[in-house]
This record gives C-alpha cells, structure tokens and sequence, in this order.
C-alpha cells in the first residue's frame, strides 16, 4: 500500500501564509471620515460587529462631528476609535468637551491619539505626549490608547525626536497603567515595515502594533495619496508601474505588503492590519472579509520567503 504523498514544503509555507494572513483579517480594523455618512450606515452590513473603526479628523473639521459619526458608529454595532488631534484642541475645557461626548454619547474607550496635521497649535497642546500627560484621556473614560508609527519616517520630524516621543508616551502610559499600541502610517512595500519592526523591537520596544495597509485602490489614487501624506522610499514601488493612462487606472491591493507580514506577524508582535480605504469603504471592507476567510493569493515576490 503506498503511503501519500506529503505536501510539498512550499504549498504548505502559502497554505501556512494565507492563514497567518487571514488571521491579521480578521483582526483588522478600518478607517472612515465624517465626510461620507453613507459609509457609516453601511458599516453594519460590510463589517463585522464590534469592529474597530478609526474616525480620521479631516483638519478643520469641527470635533462635535467626530461625536456624532462615533454615536452613529456604535449605534450600528461598531467599535469607534476616533482620531484626536492634539493640535486641533484650542483650550483644556475644549478636550474636556470632545472627551465627554465620545464618553457619554459613544462609550468610547479606544483613541487614536494624534499630533495633528496643523502647521501651529490651535490652542495649548504642542503635541500628542502633551496631551497624554495631561491624564484627560483616562479621565474621560479612555483606557486604551493608540499613538502613530511611521516606518518610512515623518516628512517633518527626525527619526530620532519620534524614537523619543515615543519612548515619553510609553514610560507615561506604563505609569498611568493605560494600554497603548501603535497603529502605522501605510507603505506600499512590505520590507521597510519589516525592518523598522525589527528595530523597534530590538529596542525592546514591545507594544502591540496595527500595521497600516492602503485599501484596493488605482495607483492613481494610490499615488496622490501617498504624496500628500508624505510617504517614503516605498513610492518607487508605486512610480515605477505607472507608465500609461491604462496602469494608472488599475486597481491594486495591498496584497504584496500583507505577504511580508504575514510571515512575521507572531514574531513581531503585529496585531492586526489596519485598512485606509483610499479606493472606498466598501471595497476595503469587501477585501478584508475575503482575505479573513482564506480568499487571498500571493506570488513568490509577496514575501521574504524566497518560495
């Protein structure tokens, strides 16, 4: 009788990866604006409940919409994580009302906590450290804090000053007892993620960490986005494939950088993916629920495995 035959080794690291990756899916979260209330109510029918969605803070919007999508958020049956920019709070009594109302209408317990993209302070909070240290967040009911990681560095701020900010807000949360993790700007290349996880980590820097993902999109979308946000090195990925009108318009999905992570998630400490939906709420809600239920393919390029 012959024995069957085993898997070969290389099916079963992309069998192995598709679920690691499924497993970050299933862990993502997503973002939305007040911008598009459609989006909002759709959510329930798109996400599943108890999902965390990021409320982003378009700069200039007023904080009392933010209360609203995230009342409109829980009522549907999700999790709202709003943005809260520090440099778009004018006085205390100010963050103390936008607080209270995330509190007392939304039972909102997660935050987002943001510098802000504003060039000056709208008020007396220089930056997000600032605002942490004050204790509102906890006062208010906020236990569990998110701060940005940027794995391709800040246009306007020095590796070094955000390694140090970093490690204020740590040694302020450890003191507090507050949770707090990092949630990452997106890139459109796996490897520098991976490598600035590693330094993190090597560090000693063990936060949880949501590693950002731009959403399927066209590389013309992708790309004006990752320009007025700033991104890094990771363009040329991006640049070097837009070569006529007809690529420009081909949707791409984060497909090659999830590939890279997805290998060293465990290792990493990566806690779930983090979806900016620049092609649509709903096409990113679509692909989260395919890649969680195992309907993702990766080429061997989509990892460091060298399969």
């Amino acid at each position: 009788m012959l024995a069957p035959k085993s898997e070969p080794a290389a099916e079963r690291f992309h069998s192995d990866l598709i679920q690691s990756a499924a497993d970050l899916a299933k862990r993502a979260s997503i973002e939305t604006s007040t911008r598009n209330l459609a989006e909002i109510d759709a959510c329930s029918s798109l996400l599943a409940r108890g999902t965390d969605v990021y409320i982003a803070w378009v700069p200039g919007s007023p904080y009392r919409h933010i209360v609203s999508v995230a009342k409109r958020l829980r009522q549907a049956g999700m999790n709202p994580v709003p943005h809260i920019a520090a440099r778009q709070l004018g006085q205390r009594r100010v963050a103390a009302d936008f607080l209270a109302g995330l509190r007392d209408e939304a039972q909102v317990t997660r935050a987002l906590l943001i510098g802000g993209d504003s060039d000056r302070p709208a008020g007396v909070y220089e930056s997000s450290a600032a605002l942490l240290e004050t204790g509102l967040l906890q006062q208010h009911g906020i236990s569990s804090v998110g701060i940005a990681g940027y794995p391709e560095g800040h246009p306007r701020i020095s590796d070094g000053a955000l390694m140090a900010a970093l490690d204020r807000k740590i040694s302020y949360a450890a003191m507090q007892g507050l949770n707090l993790f990092l949630v990452t700007q997106f890139c459109f290349e796996g490897p520098p993620i991976l490598e600035w996880l590693r330094r993190l980590r090597g560090r000693g820097t063990v936060l949880p960490v949501r590693v950002g993902v731009a959403g399927p999109a066209t590389i013309r979308a992708l790309l004006n986005y990752g320009l007025r946000c700033g991104i890094g090195n990771s363009m040329r990925a991006l640049g070097s494939q837009a070569i006529s009108l007809t690529r420009l318009l081909t949707q791409q999905g984060p497909e090659s950088v999830v590939g890279h992570i997805a290998k060293n998630a465990a290792e990493l400490n990566v806690a779930g993916l983090h979806l900016f939906p620049f092609g649509g709420f709903a096409r990113s809600a679509q692909w989260i629920d395919n890649v969680a239920g195992g309907g993702i393919r990766f080429a061997e390029s989509d990892s460091d495995s060298g399969i």
